[in-house]
């Protein structure tokens, strides 16, 4: 599972290596089954009410509500479709998830069942919006995109904080609730930059995360600002999550995203909403992964390092 893992996230491979291992395997499962969920509703070759019939039924697998063998025949169909080799390695590999669900210690089980429940709820919800392609549609209020942000992403400030007290009862110097709260802004904020980095793909493709609202009444280069300002308060959140907690070893893999998407953030100030997908390069990502290793060791050349990124 390790090597799937590596090959489905390459950077979030290295952020969950420096995890204690209390930590480090029911966030790995999390994020391969939240990968699994994600695959069967992206794979656009199937239509889209079944791959939300399939999702529902994978869904009712992970909350331990179906077994598994009532949905091999599909998986075995979505595992045809996959072009990408670890997504279609990953499906394959969905039994050996479930058996590591299962041997895991049950508080950890019920967590991971809960945020998964969360974010299928959002993917079932994207499918629903935008999952004919020959029917473009937009979201039309901002507070649907602030939906759409909390049950992919933000949901998984909650799973970690909840995972890291429970196994680190001095996890952070803050209290579980500011820390949740912090959590929740830091992985909307992350999924918001996901949204306006693919908003030209999107747009290919008949959807718009962008509220219609807003961009009846303004530029489109001045919603996507406001937005982009969003983001950059709420990855400020994951800093300040970040540097709150006491370990420094999971104040590294924590941090890691919100520096990432700082320097994403800059490069997308700079190309505005019409530019292709922005992407950091590897290498700025590898030097910025030596830096951050020194810098989290020290809250404030954490807090540093994020200002220059």
């Amino acid at each position: 599972m390790k090597a799937i893992l590596k090959s489905v996230s390459r950077s979030f491979y290295l952020t969950i290596h420096f995890l204690p291992r209390p930590l480090r395997d029911p966030v790995s499962l999390a994020y391969l089954l939240a990968r699994a969920t994600d695959t069967i509703a992206d794979t656009a070759t199937i239509p889209a009410d079944i791959r939300l019939t399939n999702l529902r039924d994978l869904a009712r697998v992970i909350a331990g509500e179906l077994d598994f063998k009532a949905i091999e025949k599909p998986m075995r169909e979505f595992t045809a479709r996959q072009t990408n080799s670890h997504e279609r390695s990953l499906i394959e590999n969905l039994r050996a998830c479930f058996n590591w669900l299962e041997k895991m210690e049950p508080a950890d089980r019920a967590e991971i069942r809960e945020v998964l429940k969360t974010i299928v709820r959002g993917q079932q919800l994207d499918l629903e919006r935008f999952g004919q392609p020959n029917r473009p549609r937009a979201l039309h209020t901002s507070s649907e995109l602030e939906e759409y942000t909390y049950l992919v992403a933000g949901c998984v400030g909650e799973f970690w904080t909840d995972l890291g007290f429970r196994h680190f009862p001095k996890f952070a110097t803050r209290s579980p609730n500011e820390m949740t709260r912090l959590g929740i802004e830091y992985g909307k904020g992350l999924q918001l930059i996901n949204v306006l980095r693919d908003r030209a793909a999107d747009l290919a493709n008949g959807r718009d995360y962008l509220p219609a609202e807003e961009l009846a009444d303004a530029p489109v280069k001045d919603v996507f600002q406001r937005w982009l300002k969003e983001a950059e308060e709420q990855i400020g959140a994951g800093i300040e999550y970040s540097t709150s907690l006491t370990n420094w070893r999971i104040r590294y893999a924590t941090a890691l995203p919100a520096l990432i998407g700082a320097r994403t953030i800059a490069l997308l100030r700079a190309r505005g909403p019409e530019a292709a997908k922005v992407k950091v390069a590897r290498s700025e990502v590898r030097r910025m992964l030596l830096t951050a290793l020194f810098a989290s060791r020290s809250p404030a050349a954490l807090r540093a390092f994020f200002r220059r990124l």
